[in-house]
């Protein structure tokens, strides 16, 4: 049975305005919520007096508020500013609180850009796949960022030709995969994009597309080796005991 976890009961009269996606916040859970699910966006601007007193004021936790207060004081990172709030609600579970500190620690550093792809690898990591397409279509929509060069794009390119694939659409991951590429010039981009243009070419087409190149050709009979060493560890499916096997699994799955 899992922990109960005790929500604070103080309402806001007056919520705090988080202004860069114009949110109104009424309590320690909405404030924490908000902080979790936005862990790679959060900049200096969530660090300041103004929530301090409105912690301490509206919330009536002027102990946190004090604690928040030293972390200005002392310079103190945005990563400790937010984690002394998360620690204080008491709402995360200790596991939960580790992977937030990881989180929060591979962000330390990182452009906002960086961050925006760290999102999606996490999402798509997690079987999240359409939100992770949504983040990284996000990037390349948006005005190129000079800070990073060309070959993190190409990393995005793969990300989407990830996504695309555990959707089942090929082709789409294939045009993906083929741009990333392109781009990075990274030869383990090559397998996947000749696996997803495979799976929807024409066995003719395919053909024409490894002949194009002497990798395409190369990392396609690994491939295929890959898939006749799987096929030699395989069962048979006319052996008799596999069959008798294979009909006990079915009568138990439905007994």
């Amino acid at each position: 049975m899992g922990s109960l976890i005790l929500c604070h009961d103080r309402h806001a009269a007056q919520p705090y305005e988080i202004t860069r996606i114009h949110c109104r916040i009424f309590t320690i859970e909405e404030l924490c919520y908000y902080l979790c699910n936005n862990l790679y966006l959060i900049d200096y601007t969530i660090m300041n007096e103004q929530l301090c007193s409105w912690i301490g004021e509206e919330l009536g936790m002027e102990g946190l508020a004090s604690d928040l207060r030293d972390v200005l004081r002392l310079r103190g990172s945005v990563e400790k500013f937010v984690l002394t709030i998360l620690k204080t609600s008491k709402i995360y579970r200790e596991p939960e609180m580790i992977r937030i500190q990881n989180v929060l620690e591979h962000l330390k550093n990182q452009k906002d850009i960086e961050r925006q792809k760290f999102k999606g690898d996490n999402l798509l990591e997690s079987g999240e796949v359409e939100e992770a397409i949504i983040v990284y279509q996000a990037i390349l929509n948006e005005e190129k960022d000079e800070t990073v060069d060309e070959k993190f794009y190409g990393r995005i390119y793969a990300g989407l030709g990830a996504a695309y694939g555990r959707l089942f659409l090929y082709q789409e991951s294939a045009r993906m995969y083929d741009r990333a590429y392109q781009i990075c010039q990274d030869k383990t981009f090559i397998k996947p994009y000749l696996y997803a243009s495979y799976k929807y070419m024409s066995l003719e087409e395919y053909h024409i597309l490894i002949t194009k190149q002497d990798e395409f050709m190369e990392v396609n009979a690994q491939m295929r080796h890959e898939i006749d060493e799987i096929r030699k560890h395989l069962p048979d499916e006319t052996d008799p005991e596999y069959l008798e096997q294979w009909k006990r699994q079915h009568r138990r799955s439905h007994s």
